[in-house]
């Protein structure tokens, strides 16, 4: 067995809660702002933030909240959605975060399956929330804010609670996202305060902060990435946030000036509206110094722009929501174009062929295998889902095919479903995707295949060109042409307005392929 280890210091983890790990990285605070809502400039300090996830503890536990109940979170990024979140955590609750964005119907289908039995969202959403929890066993809902005939969640706090109710770090279930759906049906993935601990300590050790810097969180905080990495372990570390509901472009190049945003943490297609977008040059940047990109693969090309437009050294680093979600991390004092970092601390890797089921060897593309204490405990209710996806000796099956160079720095190729297989060769929809990217008329694009009967798939390209380009489908062929061996270039170029994404910035391919003729 080829185990490729962390080049980091092993990391001791904390014996604490996700909760009370939140609260030791506010001590020493006080009066400092830590939450700031972009929009509309409302703010929390530390002092603040602890004390209303201690009060709305003691609430829920006074309105009947026990060890194991679930609370569904349905909300964009405010302030208050870390209240919630710690405040249901500090009471023994297990949170279930959802899309704002879905409908009733999808709503219900995850009320159902996590047997939700509390329910906060926000006043757009109530309706939403009210006809989604109709036939569930959700009894009590609750609003950021103000609506009609609504509980607000001003009227669940209640005295502070004084301690974390006693949990089991290792087993309880702390948060309960669902992954994203994209290759399957959504599924609970069950993460313990060890998983979500284990990682923001393992994140920071990655990727240090300085205590009191700032950054923007647009990245939704029901997904993983924004979750743990921003909304956790930023203000574990000692930093701020400041929310946005929505991205919005413009307002996010305000943001990052005002608050002298040294650090971003983004996703490809904001990194690529910073190497491309015209509105960057309206905006004072220069206080950037690194853009942290994950969720999905990202191009060097389109890195290596963004990086030279702004000044600043652009890391990937590469997660999934059943790895808490960090596994893989770019130092940014060696950087490496195109790769998705090293191993983070406490963390081993394999990378295994898909055919023989062997390690590969150095440099052999394989499935990436992860194994560490951020490793899920499994899916909710999917006890044949869980043991495909972990081994009997923990390690934890990614999906994603990856190499492994000689320093240890890993390149993620494309997710196993994803690969398009043309007359026997494999092309990887990332590095098509990649390379059209570095066409300057191209402002986005996605890759996939469809059936063929003489190469058995063959890819197809969906492209979004800049206004007043001219370009046309003969356009990009040729230009491909010249970059790519012919099997991987597509016939099929489809002009269209816009990429089809989920909120954390991933390609909806299966929304591409269902218009796929």
């Amino acid at each position: 067995m080829a185990i490729i280890t962390s080049p980091h210091d092993t990391i001791a983890i904390p014996e604490m809660s996700i909760t009370e790990r939140l609260i030791a990285g506010l001590e020493g605070q006080g009066d400092a702002v830590v939450l700031t809502d972009g929009p509309t400039g409302r703010s929390l300090t530390a002092a603040a933030l602890e004390d209303a996830v201690r009060r709305l503890a003691g609430g829920l536990i006074d309105r009947g909240l026990k060890r194991g109940d679930v609370l569904a979170l349905m909300a964009p990024n405010v302030p208050e959605y870390a209240v919630v979140f710690h405040g249901t955590a500090f009471a023994g609750g297990t949170v279930t975060t959802v899309n704002p964005t879905y409908t009733a119907h999808e709503v219900r289908k995850q009320l159902t399956d996590s047997g939700a039995t509390w329910l906060v969202t926000v006043p757009m959403f109530l309706d939403t929330a009210r006809a989604a929890a109709e036939g569930t066993k959700v009894s009590q809902i609750a609003v950021i804010g103000e609506a009609p005939e609504a509980t607000p969640l001003t009227a669940l706090m209640g005295d502070p609670l004084g301690a974390q109710v006693p949990v089991d770090l290792e087993r309880d279930i702390v948060v309960l996202p669902y992954s994203s759906g994209t290759t399957g049906l959504p599924k609970g993935v069950m993460l313990s305060n060890r998983n979500m601990v284990a990682n923001v300590d393992q994140t920071l050790a990655a990727l240090p902060i300085e205590k009191g810097e700032s950054t923007v969180a647009f990245l939704p905080f029901f997904h993983i990435y924004g979750m743990n990495v921003l909304m956790n372990a930023f203000l574990a570390g000692g930093g701020a946030l400041v929310t946005m509901p929505r991205f919005e472009l413009e307002l996010f190049l305000q943001l990052i000036p005002r608050h002298g945003v040294k650090k971003l943490y983004l996703v490809p297609p904001v990194v690529l509206a910073l190497a491309k977008h015209p509105m960057v040059d309206e905006h004072d940047l220069s206080s950037v110094k690194q853009l942290i990109s994950g969720a999905a693969p990202l191009g060097g090309d389109v890195a290596d722009a963004a990086a030279k437009r702004l000044g600043a050294v652009t890391t990937q680093a590469y997660g999934m929501t059943e790895l808490s979600p960090v596994s893989h991390a770019t130092p940014l004092a060696r950087p490496k174009s195109g790769a998705s970092g090293v191993a983070i601390a406490n963390t081993e890797c394999r990378i295994v062929d898909l055919e023989t089921g062997e390690d590969c060897a150095p440099g052999g593309e394989g499935e990436l295998w992860v194994r560490g204490p951020q490793v899920m405990l499994g899916y909710l209710n999917n006890a044949e889902a869980t043991a495909a996806t972990i081994t009997e000796d923990g390690w934890l099956r990614t999906g994603d095919l990856a190499v492994a160079d000689e320093d240890g720095y890993f390149f993620m190729r494309e997710r196993v479903k994803e690969l398009i297989k043309v007359k026997g060769f494999q092309v990887a929809p990332a590095e098509l995707e990649a390379e059209l990217l570095a066409h300057d008329a191209i402002t986005d694009c996605a890759v996939l295949g469809k059936p063929d009967d003489e190469s058995g798939e063959v890819p197809v390209a969906f492209v979004v060109a800049q206004d007043g380009a001219g370009l046309s489908a003969e356009d990009v062929t040729a230009f491909l042409a010249g970059r790519l061996s012919s099997y991987k270039v597509p016939r099929d170029v489809r002009l269209v307005d816009e990429i089809p994404k989920s909120a954390s910035g991933k390609i909806l391919r299966r929304v591409l392929r269902d218009g796929l003729a």
